[in-house]
Protein backbone atom coordinates (compact mmCIF):
# COMPACT_ATOMS: atom_id res chain seq x y z
CA UNK A 1 0.00 0.00 0.00
CA UNK A 2 1.55 3.63 -1.03
CA UNK A 3 1.14 6.53 1.23
CA UNK A 4 -0.48 9.52 0.41
CA UNK A 5 0.95 13.09 1.76
CA UNK A 6 -0.43 16.84 2.36
CA UNK A 7 1.35 19.23 1.35
CA UNK A 8 2.64 21.97 3.68
CA UNK A 9 2.89 25.79 3.66
CA UNK A 10 4.48 28.21 7.03
CA UNK A 11 2.29 31.67 5.71
CA UNK A 12 1.44 34.86 7.26
CA UNK A 13 -1.92 34.58 6.42
CA UNK A 14 -3.25 31.01 5.92
CA UNK A 15 -6.36 32.44 4.73
CA UNK A 16 -5.02 34.81 2.00
CA UNK A 17 -2.61 32.28 1.01
CA UNK A 18 -5.15 29.15 0.37
CA UNK A 19 -7.58 31.51 -1.64
CA UNK A 20 -4.81 31.91 -3.95
CA UNK A 21 -3.93 28.36 -4.01
CA UNK A 22 -8.08 27.29 -4.21
CA UNK A 23 -7.82 29.57 -7.44
CA UNK A 24 -4.57 28.67 -8.82
CA UNK A 25 -5.45 24.64 -8.40
CA UNK A 26 -9.22 24.72 -8.97
CA UNK A 27 -9.33 23.32 -5.26
CA UNK A 28 -11.85 24.02 -2.61
CA UNK A 29 -11.81 24.56 1.17
CA UNK A 30 -13.31 22.05 3.03
CA UNK A 31 -16.23 22.44 5.56
CA UNK A 32 -15.94 22.61 8.84
CA UNK A 33 -16.63 19.30 10.83
CA UNK A 34 -19.91 17.88 11.28
CA UNK A 35 -21.24 20.77 8.84
CA UNK A 36 -22.83 20.12 5.60
CA UNK A 37 -22.94 23.01 3.08
CA UNK A 38 -25.68 24.47 1.61
CA UNK A 39 -24.90 24.30 -2.43
CA UNK A 40 -22.93 27.66 -3.67
CA UNK A 41 -22.43 28.26 0.34
CA UNK A 42 -19.03 29.82 1.48
CA UNK A 43 -16.81 27.20 3.30
CA UNK A 44 -14.93 29.96 4.75
CA UNK A 45 -17.97 31.65 6.32
CA UNK A 46 -18.70 28.87 7.59
CA UNK A 47 -15.76 27.95 9.06
CA UNK A 48 -15.47 31.71 10.41
CA UNK A 49 -18.89 30.70 12.03
CA UNK A 50 -17.52 27.67 13.42
CA UNK A 51 -15.09 29.21 15.08
CA UNK A 52 -17.31 31.95 16.45
CA UNK A 53 -19.58 28.88 18.00
CA UNK A 54 -16.16 26.86 19.25
CA UNK A 55 -15.48 29.79 21.50
CA UNK A 56 -11.64 30.44 19.30
CA UNK A 57 -10.83 34.15 20.27
CA UNK A 58 -10.96 36.22 16.83
CA UNK A 59 -7.03 36.67 16.78
CA UNK A 60 -6.61 33.06 16.64
CA UNK A 61 -9.13 32.33 13.69
CA UNK A 62 -6.74 32.50 11.00
CA UNK A 63 -3.84 29.98 12.35
CA UNK A 64 -4.66 27.21 9.42
CA UNK A 65 -6.16 26.93 6.45
CA UNK A 66 -6.66 23.96 3.99
CA UNK A 67 -7.35 22.67 0.42
CA UNK A 68 -8.85 19.64 -0.90
CA UNK A 69 -8.56 18.33 -4.70
CA UNK A 70 -12.96 17.67 -5.40
CA UNK A 71 -12.24 15.18 -7.48
CA UNK A 72 -10.28 12.89 -4.68
CA UNK A 73 -6.98 12.85 -6.52
CA UNK A 74 -4.77 15.32 -5.50
CA UNK A 75 -3.10 16.06 -2.20
CA UNK A 76 -4.24 17.81 0.46
CA UNK A 77 -2.87 21.22 0.64
CA UNK A 78 -2.42 22.84 4.78
CA UNK A 79 -1.65 26.23 5.77
CA UNK A 80 -0.16 27.00 8.73
CA UNK A 81 0.60 30.50 9.90
CA UNK A 82 4.03 30.99 11.61
CA UNK A 83 5.39 34.00 13.13
CA UNK A 84 8.52 34.62 10.99
CA UNK A 85 8.56 35.65 7.06
CA UNK A 86 10.22 33.99 4.18
CA UNK A 87 13.84 34.50 3.93
CA UNK A 88 15.30 32.15 1.57
CA UNK A 89 14.69 29.81 -1.92
CA UNK A 90 12.30 27.36 -1.32
CA UNK A 91 13.29 23.84 -0.61
CA UNK A 92 10.74 22.45 -2.14
CA UNK A 93 8.41 23.54 -4.77
CA UNK A 94 5.33 22.83 -6.87
CA UNK A 95 5.29 22.70 -10.39
CA UNK A 96 2.07 23.35 -11.39
CA UNK A 97 1.11 21.31 -14.86
CA UNK A 98 -1.21 23.61 -17.31
CA UNK A 99 0.80 22.33 -20.50
CA UNK A 100 2.12 18.98 -19.82
CA UNK A 101 1.11 17.90 -23.59
CA UNK A 102 1.96 20.66 -25.85
CA UNK A 103 5.77 21.88 -26.82
CA UNK A 104 7.70 24.00 -28.15
CA UNK A 105 5.19 27.56 -29.20
CA UNK A 106 1.90 26.01 -28.39
CA UNK A 107 2.99 25.36 -25.01
CA UNK A 108 4.90 28.74 -24.36
CA UNK A 109 1.70 30.76 -25.07
CA UNK A 110 -0.78 28.54 -23.19
CA UNK A 111 2.07 29.02 -20.11
CA UNK A 112 1.51 32.55 -20.74
CA UNK A 113 -2.15 32.97 -21.07
CA UNK A 114 -1.90 30.81 -17.54
CA UNK A 115 0.99 32.80 -16.18
CA UNK A 116 -1.33 36.61 -16.98
CA UNK A 117 -4.15 34.47 -15.09
CA UNK A 118 -1.91 34.20 -11.98
CA UNK A 119 -0.45 37.26 -12.46
CA UNK A 120 -4.05 38.40 -11.93
CA UNK A 121 -4.72 36.35 -8.83
CA UNK A 122 -1.63 38.18 -7.00
CA UNK A 123 1.83 36.08 -8.00
CA UNK A 124 4.71 37.35 -9.17
CA UNK A 125 6.23 36.49 -12.64
CA UNK A 126 9.74 35.78 -12.01
CA UNK A 127 11.68 34.40 -15.15
CA UNK A 128 10.53 32.49 -18.27
CA UNK A 129 13.18 29.32 -19.35
CA UNK A 130 13.07 28.93 -22.61
CA UNK A 131 12.21 25.42 -24.28
CA UNK A 132 15.94 23.59 -24.95
CA UNK A 133 15.83 19.92 -26.45
CA UNK A 134 16.50 17.37 -25.61
CA UNK A 135 16.15 18.17 -22.03
CA UNK A 136 13.80 21.31 -20.95
CA UNK A 137 10.88 21.47 -22.42
CA UNK A 138 10.52 25.26 -21.27
CA UNK A 139 8.63 26.99 -17.85
CA UNK A 140 7.73 30.20 -16.37
CA UNK A 141 9.25 30.71 -12.46
CA UNK A 142 6.07 32.14 -10.50
CA UNK A 143 5.97 33.39 -6.76
CA UNK A 144 2.58 32.80 -4.56
CA UNK A 145 1.79 36.23 -2.98
CA UNK A 146 4.46 35.06 0.61
CA UNK A 147 7.22 34.89 -2.14
CA UNK A 148 7.16 30.94 -2.46
CA UNK A 149 8.34 30.32 -5.81
CA UNK A 150 6.84 27.30 -8.09
CA UNK A 151 7.15 27.08 -12.03
CA UNK A 152 4.35 26.90 -14.19
CA UNK A 153 5.00 23.82 -16.52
Amino acid sequence: MSSTIQITFDARDPRVLSTFWRDVLGYVHPPPPGVELAPGADPLAAWDEFLERSGVPEDQRNTASALEDPDGAGPRIYFQQVPEDKVAKNRVHLDVRTASDLRDDERMAALELECERLVALGATRLRRHEPEAPLSIGFIVMADPEGNEFCLD
